[in-house]
């Protein structure tokens, strides 16, 4: 089940992570302004962030296969019509029906991760995590491949396929049934479990200032080295899967340090080497240290994501797992999606430089609302 729903993740997120090296194709293709595409990117995290909560209440109270096999197949159908719909409908048609399919899997396969492995939950979200730095890796190779043989919507059918086959393997594998309850949801209660004290507000907050960061430096980064540093296509892609090879390597390392030490601290770390070299890229122009930048970079964002996760289980009790990292996911993933919108507004009215310094300044308040949790803990 680890290897099933870690590749199953690796392939979505390699269908989503195409969008961020073909965007400048996509964007003269389309005939739009990168403001345009900044908020159809941020329609698609929306949807996702929306669907975070109910798909993981449902898994608690159903079965966690009842939601993640629904997901797999709408996300078949969302990455088939990015490959065949066409024009600016077609393509905000797909990001909906992507995001949709994305969130109802996301939750139920973390939680049933959770629910299989107590006492290596961390190692076990690092690695599932990492399968995003595979899609990514994956998404790189794909884009240079488009851009120079095919078309920006060729890669997403092969990807479309393959969720196809994961889909069917996870159906036949999975010892789970499939039940659907009554639809509805005790939002209430989740909402009162998560905000019950100051430590868990500062975590919420902190973490949505990290994803809200992600959403804007992941999906205009190749534009950005583009744009503000003078590469070409190939050369942004390839920059941009350096990202993707660190995270492969640090996100099972940082998951598997955070069972043994306090989560909190490492977080605290990973956010502020961050910012420190989010800074470095938005000034510097030097390639050598644009290059430095962006590994530094990536070892220190990419630390955040099963530390998150796992900090969120950790506090959740055994029943409401799925819910609880449904509802704290839809925050930070609601943030995650204005974040696109943020650098595409500020990029196209300021500059580059000015959108990526401050998503640095994000990091450095997120580090502190964590490090006053594990101050004073």
């Amino acid at each position: 089940m680890l290897l099933t729903v870690s590749l199953a993740w690796a392939v979505l997120q390699a269908g989503r992570f195409l969008l961020s090296p073909l965007l400048p194709t996509i964007i003269e293709d389309l005939q739009i302004t990168e403001a345009t595409a900044g908020l159809a990117l941020a329609l698609f995290q929306g949807v996702y962030a929306i669907t975070q909560y109910p798909g993981g209440e449902y898994s608690d109270r159903w079965t966690r296969a009842t939601l993640i096999v629904p997901g797999l197949a709408l996300l078949v159908l969302g990455f088939a019509t990015f490959g065949i719909a066409g024009g600016l409908a077609g393509f905000v048609l797909a990001a909906v029906v992507t995001g949709l399919g994305k969130g109802f899997f996301a939750i139920p396969s973390r939680a049933l991760l959770s629910d299989l492995f107590v006492e290596q939950r961390g190692r076990a979200l690092g690695l599932y995590a990492a399968g995003t730095d595979l899609g990514g890796l994956l998404a790189s190779g794909l884009a240079i491949l488009a851009l120079t043989y095919a078309t920006w919507r060729t890669p997403f059918i092969p990807i479309a396929i393959l969720l196809g086959i994961l889909t069917i393997i996870f159906a036949i594998w999975s010892a789970e049934g499939y039940t659907v309850g009554s639809p509805e949801l005790d939002a209430t209660g989740t909402a009162r479990r998560l905000l019950a004290s100051p430590k868990q507000r500062r975590t919420l907050v902190a973490f949505g200032l990290f994803y809200f960061m992600v959403g804007g430096f992941i999906n205009f980064f190749p534009t950005y080295l583009i744009e503000a540093k003078g590469f070409d296509q190939q050369l942004a892609s390839a920059t941009f899967a350096v990202v993707f090879g660190v995270g492969i390597a640090i996100k099972p390392v940082a998951g598997g340090l955070s069972d043994r030490f306090r989560r909190e601290s490492i977080a605290v770390i990973g956010l502020l080497v961050a910012a420190g070299a989010l800074a470095l890229l938005a000034f510097a122009d030097a390639r050598a240290f644009i290059y430095l930048s962006v590994v530094v970079l990536a070892i220190g964002y990419k630390m955040e994501f099963p530390l998150a996760d796992a900090i969120i289980f950790d506090n959740a009790p055994e029943d409401d797992r799925g819910a609880d990292l449904g509802a704290a996911r839809a925050f930070f993933l609601g943030a995650n999606a204005v974040g696109p919108a943020y650098v595409g507004i500020v990029a196209t009215y300021l500059s580059y430089v000015a959108a990526f310094a401050g998503l640095a300044v994000c990091l450095v308040v997120a580090a502190g609302l964590l490090y006053w949790d594990a101050r004073i803990r």
